[in-house]
């Protein structure tokens, strides 16, 4: 059965796929009104998926892991995506930590039957190489030893053309939301695909 022949027919049971979206500023359309950010523009564009967003600027991989056992009992999710990790990065943060916390949250959600998928981030080169590398690496290791897929960088084709980021170089624009949003299409629906296969 084909990625949208499954959608479909979830959606003539009355029952979309509940996506709930974990995230920070990046997935929380900062700087920006809540309507012009990729989650929104996803679910405007979409009714065979209902999404939750519950994505907080700021939110770090401790706020998350807080945040999901609730967030799983609320809202109990088909699919999960994890985009934290940033603000971790961006404050110097232990990265064995941040792992900790975020295959905490995986396996949490794993646990109760929810699908979990993987944002990763990059951060700007000034930042150095070494622990660029090392967050990279973070994700890569994850996603291999939990058995998730992962994005490796959302933002790769927006991050590096400031005509797509905002001034402070680290949010994207409201341009870069349609872009953003095509990636992460291209990427997840064929995970959806991949699972109708297995049923």
């Amino acid at each position: 059965m084909g990625l949208w022949a499954y959608a479909n027919a979830l959606w003539a049971q009355n029952q979309p796929i509940k996506l709930l979206i974990l995230g920070d500023s990046l997935s929380a359309a900062y700087g920006l009104s809540t309507q012009q950010g990729w989650v929104a523009l996803w679910q405007a564009s979409d009714t065979n998926i209902r999404i939750i967003n519950a994505s907080i600027s700021g939110e770090t991989t401790m706020g998350g892991a807080a945040r999901l056992p609730a967030l799983l009992t609320q809202h109990q999710p088909d699919w999960l995506i994890i985009e934290l990790g940033a603000n971790d990065a961006l404050r110097g943060q232990d990265l064995r930590l941040s792992e900790q916390k975020l295959r905490n949250m995986i396996q949490l959600a794993k646990k109760q039957g929810v699908q979990v998928a993987l944002l990763g981030i990059r951060l700007p080169p000034n930042y150095g190489a070494l622990y660029s590398q090392r967050l990279k690496a973070l994700y890569q290791q994850l996603a291999k030893s939990e058995h998730i897929p992962l994005e490796p960088f959302f933002l790769a084709d927006v991050a590096l053309d400031p005509n797509l980021m905002q001034d402070d170089g680290l949010h994207p624009n409201e341009k870069a939301q349609p872009i953003i949003l095509q990636r992460i299409k291209r990427w997840f629906y064929p995970l959806l695909s991949a699972q109708s296969s297995a049923l």
